[in-house]
């Protein structure tokens, strides 16, 4: 596979009343065409921003993207003025949102919002660009597609709203797709059905995926690769089968502590991450992650580790070696290490 995305250094921040917002700090990855990379997290380190910078979303004011290049089939987005980078949204980039309710306008007709991308990147004419965005609702599997076209959003279901955005981010073929926890507001059988939706087109149609989101289950079975973020900096990277069998960051172990796991007994407690994520205006000078870790050392406090090799495609930003160490828990974290 060829290298389709590549991100070095890159940095957003936000210029507050309070202070500056530190929201993305230096991240660096790569994507491969036609892999699925997931970022993971809790709410607030940074993986929505980091995705909205590669196309310039973030709004300025108060946000800035204050460093870094987001190299994409050889050009630098970052550097695109506002001209270039509108025929790289939605055509070869495509994004779909949280929040399918707010992402689609609700005075517009769902035919009208599928067709508007396919009149202004593909060119085609009002009825060319309707009979296609048929075809495309028929393929994310919306049944009546052609008696749908001029129904308003709030005449679908937020499963079905969901399954509109996915038809438009695809509608122009692009060669990545980037999903910000797009089952987040949807219960437990509507998730599996979208990320099975997901994992068909992608293989149908051979695209990359960028997938956030805060929930380590829901990608098990979908990504190839895994990238965990704190307070806006990547903690560890690795493939997805390695992250989960053999995690090497504290955050990521107590990430998956809080897993429920059908190979445990009933007795077995989840578990928790003590403590609250650093201010983002006043980050610590050491780890990021040291208030809360029960691996710490001395070290952690006056250095901020860098992302460094523990395994093949597998890299952590930790002073410890986890795997020789036991840490120091008390009561809910005992099953965190495990």
């Amino acid at each position: 596979m060829s290298r389709l995305l590549e991100v070095k250094g890159l940095e957003t921040r936000f210029f507050t009343q309070d202070g500056v917002v530190r929201a993305v700090n230096g991240i660096s990855y790569y994507l491969d065409e036609g892999e699925t990379l997931a970022i993971v997290g809790e709410s607030g380190c940074g993986k929505s921003v980091s995705v909205m910078s590669l196309l310039q979303l973030i709004p300025q004011p108060p946000g800035k993207i204050t460093g870094g290049e987001v190299w994409f089939d050889g050009k630098d987005l970052l550097q695109m003025n506002n001209d270039e980078i509108r025929h790289v949204r939605g055509n070869r980039i495509a994004m779909i949102f949280q929040d399918p309710m707010t992402s689609l306008n609700p005075v517009l007709t769902i035919g009208f919002q599928v067709s508007e991308a396919l009149m202004l990147h593909m060119g085609m004419d009002k009825a060319a660009a309707r009979k296609r965005s048929v075809e495309l609702l028929e393929l994310v599997g919306i049944s009546q597609a052609a008696n749908r076209l001029d129904d308003y959003p709030h005449q679908f279901s937020g499963g079905m709203r969901q399954r509109v955005m996915i038809a438009m981010g695809l509608s122009c073929n692009p060669q990545l797709l980037i999903a910000d926890e797009p089952t987040t507001a949807l219960d437990v059988t509507i998730q599996a059905q979208i990320t099975d939706l997901v994992k068909r087109l992608r293989d149908e149609i051979g695209m990359a995926i960028i997938w956030i989101t805060h929930d380590l289950g829901v990608v098990a079975g979908l990504a190839d690769r895994m990238m965990v973020m704190y307070a806006g900096f990547i903690v560890e990277e690795a493939q997805v089968k390695d992250l989960y069998a053999n995690p090497r960051h504290p955050y990521t172990i107590g990430l998956l502590g809080s897993l429920p796991r059908l190979d445990e007994t009933r007795a077995h407690r989840l578990t928790s991450i003590e403590g609250l994520p650093p201010d983002l205006i006043d980050l610590p000078r050491g780890c990021p992650f040291y208030a809360r870790c029960h691996y710490r050392i001395d070290k952690c406090a006056s250095e901020n580790p860098t992302l460094a090799p523990v395994g093949p495609g597998h890299t952590t930003a930790c002073w410890v070696d986890v795997t020789q160490v036991q840490p120091t828990l008390t009561g809910a974290q005992m099953g965190v290490a495990r």
